[in-house]
């Protein structure tokens, strides 16, 4: 039991004060399967609430990121606008890293 504690505990630290943007592109990563996820599946890897993870399921499928397959076992999948997403989304965080070391000379 202790040990269960220590680890959701590591969790919460690590996972801290993350921005929408990290979010969305972590839950379309973990959509990235071929044989697509399922919602809890997504809950526990991305760490949200149920109700954080509802809304973002309804943003990313409304801007056509995600789609849900409720025939192939209620799973998600990444479509291609979201893999395009997430390519833009690590090419940016490249730039930021650079610029940051730049700054930081």
């Amino acid at each position: 039991m202790l040990l269960l504690f220590e680890v959701s505990v590591c969790s919460s630290i690590a996972m801290k004060h993350r921005s929408r943007l990290e979010i969305i592109s972590l839950i379309l990563d973990i959509a990235t399967r071929n044989d697509g996820v399922t919602q809890k599946k997504i809950l526990y890897r991305a760490y949200l609430s149920y109700e954080h993870l509802k809304k973002y399921l309804t943003l990313l499928q409304e801007n056509e990121l995600i789609n849900y397959y409720e025939q192939e076992g209620k799973v998600y999948r990444t479509t291609d606008k979201g893999l395009h997403f997430l390519d833009l989304y690590a090419r940016l965080n490249e730039v930021v890293a650079m610029t940051n070391d730049i700054i930081v000379r």
